[in-house]
């Protein structure tokens, strides 16, 4: 099978650190006691009372008038980009950006738009980079009408767009006429690395989306911020995407006690990730990109031991991670304890010796 997950190789221990991503995270027993208890309606019918809660609570955090909860964070973008642009039209985005990379074409299928890649270190293009691709209106080319970036850049290492870019950037768009939307998927780990609310950090974006089911531990569920006019615009790709729900109060209770109780404690993901980088530098052939929040990228080649084969090795005894961009990624995350940093580098250590 191509495009279905494929599951655990025949063999394979159970997973006892698992670095693969921060969507592995599992709900607490007090997240779960939080979705019993919540109350609930018909979220279709606008009578869901905790996914009011939610969304307002959300429109409030970003700075926004209006928000909207989606199942996921791809329906996020897709949805936004659905609302942003028409059929014929070209979007600007950072050529490993996940809208790009990883939604299968969603875009170009159900919107016809391009995505114009532009390039830039570690998943950011610099404003200088942008203007030069700008161009005036003409019947031959596309309509320019949407400027993205992905705050953390994930293909790029998790990093974090400095906020004087983002305003640069949103400035460039406006000055164009052009909207702005930023891919918020790990936005609240670039907060916590900045030291900046939310509402700051997309202040220059006309729509911006969190996801609560990576580093913020919740099962399901993304919430896409904006104007009261796009968000009624945006609930029309919503139906015809297939997100509209019923009780779907249980699951904004779980990102709601995620916004009480999950987003300070990034600061212990950015942590361990730092514990990590510094351990595996400390293995000869390996090289390791340091790290601005929870993701680590490392190359393990000068070991001898290919990155395809490490992964398996690791996942062999009971550690998962994964490959992106050609590079091994660790993701820490809240199900990932200091001490499990220190096993599964010395179990690394080992792997490579081998």
């Amino acid at each position: 099978m191509v495009h279905a997950p494929q599951r655990p190789p025949a063999g394979a221990p159970p997973v006892r650190i698992n670095l693969y991503s921060d969507t592995q995270t599992l709900p607490s027993d007090a997240m779960k006691e939080a979705m019993m208890r919540a109350e609930l309606g018909d979220e279709q019918h606008g009578d869901d009372p905790t996914v009011h809660a939610l969304c307002d609570r959300m429109a409030a955090l970003m700075g926004k008038e209006a928000a909207v909860f989606m199942p996921s964070g791809t329906m996020c973008n897709v949805a936004a980009t659905l609302t942003h642009c028409r059929p014929g039209d070209e979007i600007i985005a950072h050529e490993t950006a996940h809208i790009l990379t990883s939604e299968g074409g969603a875009h170009a299928a159900l919107g016809g738009f391009q995505i114009l890649p532009l390039k830039g270190a570690r998943g950011m293009y610099s404003p200088d980079e942008l203007r030069a691709h700008i161009r005036g209106k003409s019947r031959h080319t596309p309509t320019q009408r949407l400027v993205e970036v992905e705050q953390t850049a994930n293909i790029g290492g998790g990093a974090v767009w400095p906020k004087a870019t983002l305003d640069a950037i949103a400035g460039i768009a406006k000055e164009h006429g052009l909207a702005t939307h930023m891919d918020g998927a790990r936005l609240m780990n670039a907060c916590v690395a900045a030291g900046l609310p939310a509402s700051e950090m997309a202040a220059g974006f006309d729509s911006v989306w969190l996801d609560f089911t990576k580093g913020l531990g919740a099962p399901l569920g993304a919430v896409l911020c904006g104007s009261r006019d796009f968000i009624d615009d945006a609930w029309r790709w919503k139906q015809r995407l297939g997100g509209a729900m019923r009780q779907a109060g249980i699951c904004a209770a779980a990102c709601l006690y995620a916004l009480d109780h999950n987003v300070a404690r990034l600061a212990e993901d950015h942590a361990n990730a730092k514990a990590l980088a510094r351990g595996l530098a400390q293995i000869p052939g390996i090289r390791v990109e340091a790290p601005d929040t929870n993701l680590v990228f490392f190359d393990p080649a000068g070991t001898g031991v290919a990155a395809a084969e490490l992964v398996g090795r690791m996942r062999m005894q009971g550690v998962q991670l994964s490959m992106l961009g050609g590079r091994i990624r660790a993701c820490t995350h809240i199900n990932v304890t200091a001490p499990m940093i220190d096993e599964a580098l010395e179990i690394l250590r080992g792997a490579v010796r081998r």
